[in-house]
């Protein structure tokens, strides 16, 4: 079996401590902005409800376990950010398709349209902040933001199989 690099060791610590301080600051600058996009539209829609509707709109109506599956979270916590969407017109309730009992969530027409603004407003924002950015830096900071991601999401999914009590 090959050796395990120390991660720990110089320099690879300060590389991981530079890496956990710009996550740090890029988080803070997110959670400031929420990504909020340009003019009116800006921090007009919070991280939950952005990613439930992006989430709806990609994948179609679907139930309350399915999406809190789909975003790993569980479901009272869906349920909970789902009230208010539900409540301002922006997601709907209704028959499942092959089960009439059950229940799905889909985006309204409302959802939609409020979802695009921000959608544009939000490109107008990325544009601006990557503004003489390559076509090719945009895309390879966006494939290992992804690759980011999907590793912190790997690992909620584990902790969570290991630890089910704490989700």
């Amino acid at each position: 079996m090959p050796p395990t690099q120390d991660m720990t060791s110089e320099p690879a610590a300060g590389l991981l401590d530079a890496l956990q301080h710009e996550v740090a600051v890029f988080a803070r600058r997110a959670e400031q902005t929420r990504l909020g996009g340009l003019g009116q539209v800006r921090n007009s829609m919070d991280r939950a409800a952005y990613l439930l509707l992006n989430r709806l709109d990609q994948e179609g109506p679907m139930g309350v376990k399915a999406l809190a599956a789909g975003m790993g979270i569980d479901s009272s916590t869906v349920t909970r950010q789902v009230a208010p969407l539900v409540d301002g017109g922006l997601v709907k309730r209704a028959s499942h398709p092959e089960d009439g009992r059950a229940v799905v969530l889909q985006l309204s027409p409302r959802g939609q349209a409020r979802l695009d603004e921000v959608r544009s407003s939000r490109r107008q924002l990325m544009a601006q902040v990557t503004d003489g950015w390559s076509e090719d830096e945009r895309e390879a900071f966006t494939t290992l933001l992804t690759r980011f991601n999907s590793a912190l999401s790997a690992r909620q999914s584990a902790h969570l199989i290991e630890n089910p009590t704490d989700g």
